[in-house]
């Protein structure tokens, strides 16, 4: 029962992990996804199978050598002297897309909520501030709670939409992009996802003892990710073309379910969008706090003023800019995970993080 609830805990960290701004608002499945019509549903699946198979992957590999932070993980791929560079650029990468979740929640506040865009930014940070200091727990806690409520809304604007005079819209709409461009768009967006993603699911690989437990739970994590693609795609596609001219596509479309509706469903963007820059900015604390050796709060107190500086450009213009650049450029990454294999545990004198789960009758376990 105990190792089913860590099973259930690293799937939801992993969904809430590639679940953030551009995903729950609807951005990044409408710009990586949608936008191509009939084609979207298969590469979808394409995307899902990736998420499932390199995602655990990633998770096994971080156990397996015990990676203090994600830059271990670079040195292993790539070896030490390009694996720290490797991270340093990442985490570069990491600053500007928490900067995009940030702005993301500036735009929940003005588009949904009609307060000012730099208050949803201070409310993000002040909030993210006050919970770092409970570390990995905290943001396994939080997904906990916050991706299950996302799935049963996902469940319900499907079911909304079949209701809809075109539920069909999304096996029957065309687009005039090119076939190579919707499949190559997969691609990137799970290369992308998967390299920022490495700055949770490393630590958290790493400090889970079981190999069975973050099997299961990279599985679970891959399809659930794939089934809130699904069933944001399913909706905004009989909403073409109309729903591109939003900010937050899937606030609109839960507008039209009611008050009640839009409230929660606006609430657990912004609940999504917090999760993740929260996850974030404890994996590029971590990495820093390897080569700097001052205080864990002022880092992460620099980390975000950066974000807000970056942030002040808004929303939109940074997703579609940064993310497919950055897709391109993870592409590199996501080939090196795929052909890397095991490896020897690091050394480290930092002590593990107290969560820790074995399995007892299979004695499937790690001592540190």
């Amino acid at each position: 029962m105990k190792r089913n609830i860590h099973v259930l805990q690293i799937a939801f960290t992993y969904i809430g992990t590639v679940v953030g701004a551009g995903f729950a608002t609807g951005q990044e499945i409408l710009q990586f996804f949608t936008q191509y019509g009939r084609w979207a549903t298969l590469t979808i699946m394409l995307s899902t199978l990736i998420f499932v198979w390199l995602g655990t992957k990633m998770m096994l590999i971080a156990h397996d050598i015990s990676a203090r932070s994600y830059e271990d993980l670079n040195r292993h791929l790539f070896g030490t002297k390009v694996g720290k560079w490797i991270s340093w650029f990442t985490l570069m990468i990491l600053v500007c897309v928490n900067s995009v979740m940030l702005a993301g929640a500036g735009s929940v506040f003005v588009e949904r909520l009609h307060l000012h865009y730099q208050t949803g930014l201070l409310i993000t940070l002040i909030g993210t501030y006050l919970l770092l200091s409970k570390g990995i727990k905290a943001i396994l806690h939080m997904n906990t709670i916050v991706v299950p409520m996302m799935m049963i809304m996902s469940i319900l604007l499907v079911h909304s939409t079949l209701s809809m005079p075109n539920p069909q819209s999304f096996i029957t709409n065309t687009s005039d992009y090119s076939m190579l461009r919707a499949w190559l768009s997969p691609l990137l967006y799970t290369s992308f996802n998967l390299a920022m993603a490495q700055a949770v699911l490393v630590p958290l690989g790493s400090q889970t003892f079981s190999r069975k437990t973050i099997r299961w739970g990279g599985i679970l994590g891959g399809i659930g990710v794939g089934f809130m693609l699904m069933s944001a795609h399913f909706a905004m596609s009989a909403h073409m073309p109309g729903i591109r001219q939003f900010e937050i596509p899937m606030g609109s479309i839960a507008y039209r379910l009611g008050a009640l509706v839009e409230i929660i469903y606006v609430l657990l963007i912004f609940m999504e969008i917090f999760s993740t820059f929260v996850a974030d900015i404890y994996g590029v604390s971590l990495q820093i706090r390897q080569h700097i050796q001052i205080s864990p709060k002022l880092i992460t107190l620099f980390i975000m003023l950066t974000c807000f500086l970056i942030s002040q450009f808004g929303f939109s213009p940074l997703l579609s800019v940064l993310y497919p650049i950055f897709g391109i450029l993870s592409l590199m990454w996501v080939g090196k995970l795929i052909m890397a294999g095991r490896g020897r545990p690091f050394r480290s004198s930092r002590p593990r993080s107290s969560f820790r789960h074995s399995d007892s009758k299979t004695g499937d376990t790690r001592h540190g």
